[in-house]
């Protein structure tokens, strides 16, 4: 399965015809709960173990640059953060819980708790990894840290998700995706080495076609229907 999906990152990186994603799970019960436990002792020993941040993060593992967007439809733990670690933005159901088992059960919390790091506060990154299966932190809690941008009713979550990825993939693809590599650049690297790389960015991610057809829609005294968040 982890293959798959990082063949699936893979194949949307090269279709054109595809400008944002949307990743959720199947049904309202969990997005995500990472390993299958009834598969723990086929795995073999722990140095043969196939690190899934190999696989599963779609910037990393498959240099993925178009937007992805999470609908959490109820449990993430575990690996569903290697997932969420590298998703653009998330929007959570009013049912959604974010928990990391991993030292409960006698494993260290190493890359999920990194990749946390990078989107939660140390001290809820902590608290998370080390409370195990003991603790689940909400829906509201999540987006009161910023984890989460955006907690809906469960009925409505998939809506949701797709006003978002339709807004931006109505929008001139070069600009979004150099857009979401500055910001991800940003973050990654020194501040200065950032605006170097902005540089490059700025002419990768901008066509005169573009441009021209964005001032046309200036011009045209139209303004896109906004919504207020």
């Amino acid at each position: 399965m982890m293959r798959e999906l990082h063949e699936c990152w893979r194949g949307l990186r090269g279709n054109n015809d595809v400008r944002a994603v949307v990743l959720t799970g199947a049904g309202d019960k969990a997005f995500c709960t990472g390993l299958d436990r009834g598969e723990v002792d086929s795995l073999g020993p722990a140095e043969n173990y196939d690190e899934p941040g190999n696989w599963l993060p779609p910037k990393t593992a498959a240099e993925l640059w178009k937007p992805v967007i999470a609908a959490v439809n109820g449990m993430a733990c575990g690996g569903a953060f290697y997932l969420l670690g590298e998703a653009d933005i998330i929007i959570a159901a009013e049912h959604a819980t974010f928990f990391d088992p991993h030292t409960t059960y006698g494993m260290a919390a190493v890359f999920e708790s990194m990749m946390m790091l990078q989107r939660m506060p140390i001290g809820e990154v902590l608290q998370m990894s080390l409370m195990g299966a003991h603790e689940r932190m909400s829906a509201r809690r999540a987006h009161e840290i910023g984890l989460v941008q955006e907690v809906v009713p469960g009925a409505e979550l998939a809506e949701a998700a797709r006003h978002v990825a339709e807004t931006i993939a109505s929008q001139p693809p070069l600009a979004v995706q150099a857009t979401v590599r500055a910001v991800w650049y940003a973050r990654d690297l020194g501040y200065r080495q950032a605006l170097d790389v902005g540089k490059t960015l700025i002419q990768v991610g901008t066509s005169q076609e573009s441009l021209d057809a964005g001032q046309r829609l200036f011009a045209s005294g139209r303004r896109p229907q906004w919504r207020l968040r």
